[in-house]
């Protein structure tokens, strides 16, 4: 993974939230469904400036 391009990163970052909101519209309701959309939103800010690290700091190998 090309974690340098930042297409890559907030592309990753936008299916996780998308899969996340998805999950949340069609399977939870209530308190549980805005708690699941609010992890969807801190998921897509938050997983490109992770991602942007790792590419910084060369720590692209699996551990």
């Amino acid at each position: 993974m090309v974690l340098h391009n930042p297409a890559v990163r907030w592309g990753y970052a936008l299916l996780s939230g998308l899969a996340i909101a998805a999950v949340a519209l069609f399977v939870l309701d209530g308190t549980a469904q805005l708690v699941a959309l609010g992890i969807a939103v801190i998921d897509v800010v938050t997983t490109p400036l992770i991602l942007k690290t790792v590419a910084e700091n060369g720590q692209t190998e699996a551990v």
